[in-house]
């Protein structure tokens, strides 16, 4: 690729579960460089013995690397870029892994000839959630790089959590109900951070280390999320936490983008110095640290733009506008919607919107997804999309009235388990016909979509778009009921990288944010998505009638669960 690498252009970077990956884009927002490390293929050394750094220190003798964790009993390897504990819940990740993968992916593209040198500014997202803390002193460390040797090399002892919380862990459910309570109750929590409290937050992960491990705390002169951590690491000094990946920490307050004080005082003490002031996310943070000047041949005046969440970023390599909803079909459905007026609930997530701080971004997770609907493919459509196809087009919007509940794991999104189908007069059914049992899956499955985005604050508007995403949206047929249910017209684009080209983007916005340039401007000359469904005449009048249906069944599923009120 040396070839191509002379082009102005603007660098985004992920730091995910599973790898770091970089993409470049040019000024025409074509993407012409790629390039990652794999973590338990790359750095296979984590979790086993490895050969010491070069050095005189090392001799040649194979080392242990560092294994302090936040808890006790941490497991010696990464599967999946993790490590998983022995009770199950408790999922960290060692930190210096994610900082020799940046040193491997930087060494390849120079290895390949690339021209550091045309980076107008680099920006990136991290997996949401997880936390990196840094030890007393390492702010020197940061500031004072040597350019002759490797980052991981320099930073071995720059943190008192060495194998940090990741958004996998689900440890810290005593926490979570601690900040409900110092809150006002979990609504009262969720309209405060947008979210009731979760396990995997940044906020209850910190009160557990706080907790379980005082003095590494107390040894602590800062907590990063992975965004601001690895915004860091090219600043060469500590990045403040962006609006965006901050709202999902439990600690901010979206309306009013400052720390909440009553929710950092329930969490752990001096915890505001610790975290340092947010900032909004399209926010330059500063020129690139000397270290990649010398080492890498960046130009000094390359800027730094805050990184985000991995979320975020992908709404911005989307490029979502306001009423636009994207939706991944995946193994879990995720549905991202940008609202302008949002509604905190006990269920899914609000968080301060990555290209307009006016704004906001909504997330549900679903997780009967892709496998669901394998599951039912199998049973009712003979192993075959062709068949299941077939008989999403052989049945009528609204199914006649029949309505089904496919929740094979238990759901998210509402908290409920098993298959429950309704025929038209709303009496429990114990089978569909086959055909019939293909469209409710599907019509259910996009109209508690719709359901709970609209709790969320989401209504359609005349230009609405739909985004569609993840392994069935090259399935027309499931794209023609997501278009019916919503009302709204369905696009289709290659996201493979949304998060890393979400962040080369918001670069370019970075660089431009303090014109008041709208950040829809700075992306004008990306593809445009393909239309792949329009809603068909009279959807709007079939799923307007059934919705309210829908969700009195959801409720009356849910009170059988959960057994009535107190």
């Amino acid at each position: 690729m040396a070839e191509h690498a002379s082009r102005r252009c603007c660098l985004g970077w992920d730091f995910s579960t599973q790898q770091v990956k970089v993409v470049a884009v040019d000024a025409d927002l074509n993407v012409f460089y790629e390039e990652s490390v794999r973590f338990d293929r790359d750095l296979p050394e984590f979790g086993r013995r490895s050969q010491a750094p070069p050095g005189p220190a090392s001799s040649g003798r194979l080392r242990l690397l560092p294994a302090q964790s936040a808890f006790s009993g941490s497991p010696r390897r990464t599967r999946g870029g993790v490590h998983i504990h022995k009770d199950g819940l408790t999922v960290t990740s060692p930190v210096l892994m994610w900082v020799q993968a940046l040193d491997i992916v930087l060494e390849k593209m120079k290895a390949s000839g690339f021209d550091f040198s045309q980076v107008l500014a680099v920006s990136g997202a991290g997996q949401q959630h997880g936390s990196v803390f840094w030890k007393a002193g390492a702010s020197q460390v940061l500031t004072s790089l040597s350019p002759d040797l490797p980052l991981g090399q320099q930073l071995q002892a720059c943190f008192s959590i060495t194998d940090c919380p990741v958004w996998m862990d689900s440890s810290t459910t005593a926490q979570c109900r601690r900040l409900e309570a110092a809150a006002g109750g979990a609504q009262a929590l969720s309209r405060l951070t947008g979210s009731r409290a979760y396990e995997r937050f940044t906020g209850n992960q910190i009160a557990k280390i706080y907790q379980q491990n005082p003095e590494a705390y107390s040894n602590t002169e800062r907590i990063s999320l992975v965004s601001s951590f690895a915004a860091s690491l090219f600043l060469g000094s500590y990045s403040p936490v962006d609006y965006s990946d901050g709202s999902g920490m439990n600690l901010l307050q979206i309306h009013d983008k400052v720390w909440s004080q009553v929710c950092l005082g329930a969490c752990a003490p001096r915890l505001e110095e610790k975290l340092g002031p947010p900032v909004p996310s399209c926010a330059a943070v500063g020129a690139i640290s000397s270290y990649y000047v010398w080492r890498y041949g960046f130009h000094p005046g390359c800027q730094v733009v805050a990184f985000t969440g991995d979320n975020p970023a992908s709404l911005a390599g989307m490029r979502l506008e306001e009423g636009d909803i994207a939706v991944s079909l995946g193994t879990s459905d995720t549905l991202f919607v940008w609202l302008r007026e949002p509604v905190p609930a006990l269920e899914g997530h609000v968080f301060c919107n990555p290209v307009d701080p006016q704004h906001f971004l909504a997330l549900l997770c679903f997780k009967n997804g892709s496998l669901t609907r394998e599951k039912v493919r199998d049973e009712s459509a003979s192993c075959s999309w062709g068949e299941f196809s077939r008989a999403l087009r052989s049945t009528q919007m609204g199914n006649g009235g029949n309505l089904g509940f496919y929740f094979d794991v238990m759901e998210i999104t509402p908290e409920a388990t098993g298959r429950h189908r309704f025929n038209a007069e709303g009496h429990e059914v114990s089978a569909f016909p086959r055909d019939v049992e293909v469209r409710a899956l599907v019509e259910g499955q996009f109209m508690a979509k719709r359901l709970h985005a609209e709790g969320l604050g989401y209504r359609v508007v005349p230009k609405t778009k739909i985004l569609a995403t993840g392994g069935a949206s090259h399935n027309r047929d499931i794209l023609q009921v997501l278009a019916d249910v919503f009302g709204a017209p369905v696009y289709v684009m290659d996201t493979a990288n949304s998060a890393c080209v979400g962040s080369a983007y918001r670069a370019f916005h970075g660089l431009v944010a303090g014109t008041n340039m709208p950040f829809s401007e700075v992306v004008k000359l990306a593809p445009n998505p393909r239309l792949a469904a329009t809603p068909a005449p009279g959807a709007a009048q079939v799923y307007e009638a059934l919705l309210p249906k829908y969700a009195k069944l959801e409720q009356r599923i849910l009170s059988q669960v959960q057994g009535p009120p107190e």
